[in-house]
């Protein structure tokens, strides 16, 4: 009985690309984007670095390119010679789905991720924008400030989430305060 429940993780072939991977498969495909995974592309569905690699850690899923299995480890590897800041899009981007959320590219004004509400992926726009970042990042508040002022205005929430040193993901939202002479 108890094996009936545990799922086989599905096969995945994937061609690496310049900004993720790849999924020919058009079934596959298919199922993946109506889950919020991936871009469509001419060619297949696109998977950033982050969501393969979540992919394989939740264990839904094996990826093959070719016929070599990639590992976990693989595709970080991979993703970090990409992206030095992999590692902290992928443990914000887990964070964020194993909490029903669906995060995907950001888009523009220095923004990783834009974040739909639970249940309304494809139907509304995303309601979140997030700037991830490290426990001890520096960051120039004029340019952060100025991407609060744009994303407010289009009617976003802007968020920073910050992985401190343990792994563990903290969020902070971000508005326009002003402050009066302080004397």
């Amino acid at each position: 009985m108890l094996n009936e429940l545990e799922e086989e993780p599905q096969i995945l072939k994937a061609k690496k690309t310049s900004k993720g991977f790849l999924i020919k498969d058009k079934d596959s495909g298919q199922e993946l984007k109506f889950r919020g995974y991936g871009d469509n592309k001419k060619h297949g569905l696109l998977l950033r670095d982050y969501e393969i690699l979540f992919l394989i850690h939740s264990s839904k899923f094996e990826v093959f390119q070719t016929t070599k299995k990639l590992t976990f480890n693989n595709i970080l590897n991979i993703a970090l010679l990409r992206d030095q800041t992999a590692w902290t899009k992928f443990l914000i981007y887990r964070d964020l789905r194993t909490r029903g959320y669906i995060p995907k590219e950001g888009f523009g004004f220095g923004t990783d991720f834009r974040v739909y509400e639970k249940g309304e992926y494809g139907s509304k726009p995303a309601k979140y924008v997030i700037f991830a970042m490290n426990e001890g990042t520096e960051i120039n508040v004029q340019s952060l400030t100025s991407s609060v002022k744009q994303i407010s205005r289009m009617g976003k929430i802007p968020i920073v989430a910050v992985v401190e040193r343990r792994g563990e993901v903290i969020y902070y939202h971000l508005s326009k305060s002003r402050f009066r002479d302080l004397r």
